[in-house]
């Protein structure tokens, strides 16, 4: 399965800054065995030109047609915490978690480094990542995407 075609609606007020938003849908699609994402539009105008659906769907970056000026979207920010650290080929393994507002998602990439991507839509709180006999306490900030990376 491959989730496609997602995008931010470029008249969201929180076009700009919806990351986490983002990101939990991300990890829904990774957690239900999607082989991969994509959005809808890489680049589009502040009008979310040239678009012929009938739908306000912007791009992962705004291209101002005056001013050329170029802002990013949250679901940009997002993308970037996955598409740094996640390679080709990687496998996504088994997490968990108790505090019930965080999403997560860990995956093994092809040269044994593993990957932890955790949203923290909430306040800024601690979580303690545990893996075999060793645990380490990670200060999440709020409104947040913490990308963990180790081998």
């Amino acid at each position: 399965m491959h989730w496609t075609e997602g995008g931010p609606d470029y008249t969201d007020p929180n076009y700009a800054t919806d990351w986490c938003k983002w990101s939990e849908t991300f990890v829904g699609v990774l957690r239900n065995w999607c082989g991969s994402i994509t959005s809808w539009n890489l680049a589009l105008d502040e009008r979310g030109r040239p678009n012929i659906g009938p739908f306000s769907c912007g791009g992962l970056v705004t291209i101002d047609s005056r001013t050329k000026q170029i802002s990013r979207s949250g679901q940009y920010w997002a993308f970037a915490h996955y598409s740094r650290v996640v390679r080709r080929g990687a496998h996504r393994f088994h997490s968990q978690n108790s505090a019930v507002d965080l999403q997560h998602v860990a995956f093994q990439n092809p040269d044994g480094q593993q990957v932890l991507v955790v949203t923290n839509p909430g306040p800024a709180t601690t979580i303690e990542l545990r893996l075999a006999n060793v645990a380490a306490p990670i200060s999440l900030k709020e409104n947040s995407i913490t990308t963990l990376a180790w081998r």
